[in-house]
């Protein structure tokens, strides 16, 4: 294994230097590509899957230059069959651009058929999401949490699952505010921020930057007119309607002990 890497090591020292050289015949992105190849077959053997992934997509890169967009999409094909091992993320994103590279040469059929691997990865999402949704139901809001957004940080990237990712901050979102931790929720807003730089612009943000809002005020009226406009517009589902439910008779709760007090 040991021999497999030092041979993936020079294949690679000998790639980056044929590509910082000048030819005058040929392709130097070809010469390249081939040196990759062998990096990347070597970095295989030695069962060093990362190390092999990206270099297949650097090898990717190299075919693109090349303009040899097949030859492009298999190397992300292969860079994704060894990310498999390692990373769900990594493999998703390769197959990914690999389906983008064959929809561009018109070959359809093969994209169709690496998107049912997407969606193979997709449906072991479903099974985590519906996990999740049982744990919010059984008030384990820490556990739907984590798997609503690490769900939504491995779509992000990924032209065919990212438009979920606003779904998945809003379902997590709602499970913060069950918490009732208005430190945590506010935290929670500004790491969705960061995580997906868009998810500030939309109707979810605003939802629940809102509903945070009225926590913080302890405003039950305020709170329910915040739920009628969203639904009015975005109709809530039964799930959502019952978390909305518990922060609603929570802060309830909060206003009558106030009220005993004064």
């Amino acid at each position: 294994m040991s021999d497999h890497l030092a041979k993936a090591q020079e294949f690679e020292k000998k790639a980056e230097k044929k590509i910082k050289s000048w030819s005058l015949f040929g392709s130097r992105y070809d010469d390249a590509a081939e040196l990759y190849a062998k990096s990347a077959n070597h970095f295989k053997l030695a069962k060093s899957w990362d190390r092999a992934g990206s270099l297949y997509v650097i090898l990717s890169d190299c075919h693109l230059k090349s303009d040899n967009k097949h030859e492009a999409a298999i190397a992300c094909v292969d860079a994704a069959n060894c990310y498999k091992k390692t990373s769900n993320k990594g493999a998703i994103s390769c197959l990914d651009r690999a389906v983008s590279i064959f929809l561009d040469i018109g070959r359809f059929s093969i994209a169709a058929r690496y998107c049912k691997d997407i969606e193979a990865t997709t449906s072991a999402n479903q099974c985590k999401l519906k996990v999740a949704q049982f744990s919010a139901q059984q008030e384990q809001y820490q556990k739907a949490i984590e798997i609503y957004e690490k769900i939504a940080r491995q779509s992000l990237n990924i032209n065919l699952l990212k438009y979920g990712v606003r779904g998945h901050l809003l379902n997590a979102g709602l499970c913060q505010l069950c918490r009732g931790d208005v430190v945590a929720i506010t935290n929670a807003l500004e790491r969705y921020e960061n995580l997906d730089l868009t998810f500030s612009r939309t109707r979810e943000y605003k939802f629940l930057a809102d509903l945070a809002t009225t926590i913080e005020e302890e405003d039950v009226t305020k709170f329910t007119h915040v739920v009628r406009e969203f639904d009015s517009i975005t109709r809530l589902d039964p799930w959502k309607t019952t978390l909305l439910w518990r922060v609603k008779e929570a802060l309830k709760a909060k206003e009558l002990e106030e009220d005993d007090l004064t």
